[in-house]
Order: structure tokens, then C-alpha cells, then sequence
């Protein structure tokens, strides 16, 4: 999943791709490097950053869709917690909402993915609110609550994915250390998992580079993902985590290959 920023303070490329045909051009390069999923956003997530309107959302998004639509068969995603510019969204072509608030800010977010049958990707964040001191416990707790409003909705569960939302109001490196290490346990709510770590604070403090220069970093916590199980991973720079997945996935193969063998054996 390729994050394609049409906004002008996204903390690691904001303004780089803010125009409908500079997005669009990034979204198509994404495409070549391998992205099967393109992530329109239009309001930046960071810390601190300024709200935009909704009218302000849906002008810098739904013409960046309406014209990947007719340019490509790769997957678009629109990144927002608003049930009008996901409304907006899906109209114009988008077949997956990504809502980093877990359907708690704007519920009808969810009705809207169940109307139109669209894929949702349910995010955790802290931000907010009282998090519980054990990483896992307050991810089951919020996304458990997430999931019943999809299904209130009307969601069908085969459409949903889940994101543990690294950097969301984890506080600190160790937390979201422990989120890697303890990131198969997510595996029981039985839904495909998203990473979304692409030059996160906490691989700056890790490594001490700056956002842009993070990108091995993130193609680092890409193979360790995939190899406790997640399906998705949301990447700035697709190229360099493609080839990362394609090493991890070999050798996932090849570890089920000697499984068979010695089964066989035995």
C-alpha cells in the first residue's frame, strides 16, 4: 500500500505531491515499484498538524481517484476518519477506507463501507483517550470496540483489516518495540493485519535520521512484520520494501518446504 500525501504538511513528504497531476504521477511511479494499493490522503495525521475542512478534504482527494480510476487496476484506498469525504471517496472509484480513528470519531464511517461494500481497514490510535498499560490489552479493548460498530453497521467482516496504528499515540521507541515483538498475538481477532511503521518517529530515534532517510529502517521492520504475520504494509518508499517482502516471503516459503519435507519423513 502505497501512501500518496495530497496535502501540504504530511511529516515526511508534505507539498511534494499536493497538486492532482503531481499526485497522480507519484501514485502511477508507486505503481511500477509494485504498490497494489494506493492510499489517498488529504489532512496530514501527524502531531499537531492543522485541520482542513471536509470541503477542503474532498477537493484535494476526490480528484487524484477519479483520475486514478482511469489510469490504473491497482486498488485505491482513501485515508480519512470523515463519513463525507469517505462517501465522496468511494463514489469517485476509491474501494477501501482506511480510518485512523477505528470508526470512533465519525461512526457513519462504517455505514458507508457497508453500503457501498467497500473494504475498511480499522486502525487503533491512543490519541485522546486513557490508553491500558499493556500495548496488546488496549489494542483488543479499542479495536474490539471498532468492530462492534462495523458490525452494528452492517459490515461484512470478510471486508475488514486491521492496523495496530505504530506511532499513534505510542508514546514512546518501547512501546512500539513491544507492539513489533508481541504483534502475533493480534492474529486472534482472525482479520489480516496492516503495518503501517514507513518512517516513523521511532526508527529516527533508533537510528538517528531523519524522516526521509528512514526508509531501510522501515524495510528492516517490514521483513520482521511479515514474518509475524502481517498481510499489508503502508509504505512511502514501495521499491525498497517490495524487494524486502520478496526476500521474506522466499524464505517463509522455503521454511514451509522443509516443513513439508520433514512431515513426509516422519
Amino acid at each position: 500500500m502505497a501512501i500518496i500525501n495530497v496535502t501540504p504538511d504530511s511529516f515526511s513528504d508534505g507539498g511534494l505531491h499536493d497538486t492532482v497531476d503531481g499526485a497522480v504521477q507519484h501514485a502511477l511511479a508507486c505503481v511500477e515499484d509494485g504498490a497494489a494499493i494506493l492510499d489517498i490522503g488529504g489532512e496530514s495525521t501527524r502531531p499537531g498538524a492543522a485541520d482542513v475542512s471536509v470541503d477542503e478534504e474532498i477537493a484535494r482527494v476526490v480528484p487524484v481517484i477519479s483520475r486514478l480510476r482511469e489510469t490504473t487496476e491497482a486498488l485505491i484506498s482513501i485515508d480519512t476518519y470523515r463519513a463525507a469525504t469517505a462517501r465522496a471517496a468511494v463514489e469517485a472509484g476509491a474501494h477501501i477506507i482506511n480510518d485512523v480513528h477505528g470508526l470512533q470519531r465519525e461512526p457513519d464511517i462504517a455505514k458507508v463501507a457497508a453500503e457501498h461494500g467497500s473494504g475498511l481497514c480499522i486502525m487503533h490510535t491512543g490519541r485522546g483517550r486513557e490508553k491500558l498499560a499493556d500495548p496488546i490489552a488496549d489494542q483488543k479493548h479499542f479495536l474490539e470496540i471498532s468492530l462492534a460498530i462495523a458490525e452494528r453497521a452492517g459490515v461484512a467482516r470478510e471486508t475488514i483489516m486491521l492496523d495496530p496504528g505504530f506511532g499513534f499515540a505510542k508514546e514512546t521507541t518501547e512501546e512500539n518495540l513491544e507492539l513489533m515483538a508481541r504483534f502475533e498475538e493480534l492474529h486472534g481477532f482472525g482479520l489480516p493485519l496492516l503495518a503501517g511503521t514507513s518512517r516513523k518517529r521511532f526508527l529516527g530515534a533508533l537510528t538517528g535520521r531523519d524522516a526521509q532517510g528512514r526508509d531501510a529502517a522501515t524495510a528492516a521492520t517490514t521483513v520482521a512484520l511479515r514474518l509475524k504475520g502481517a498481510s499489508v504494509f503502508r509504505v512511502h518508499n514501495v521499491a525498497i520494501n517490495r524487494d524486502a517482502l520478496l526476500v521474506a516471503d522466499a524464505m517463509l516459503a522455503a521454511e514451509r518446504r522443509t516443513a513439508a519435507i520433514r512431515k513426509a519423513i516422519v
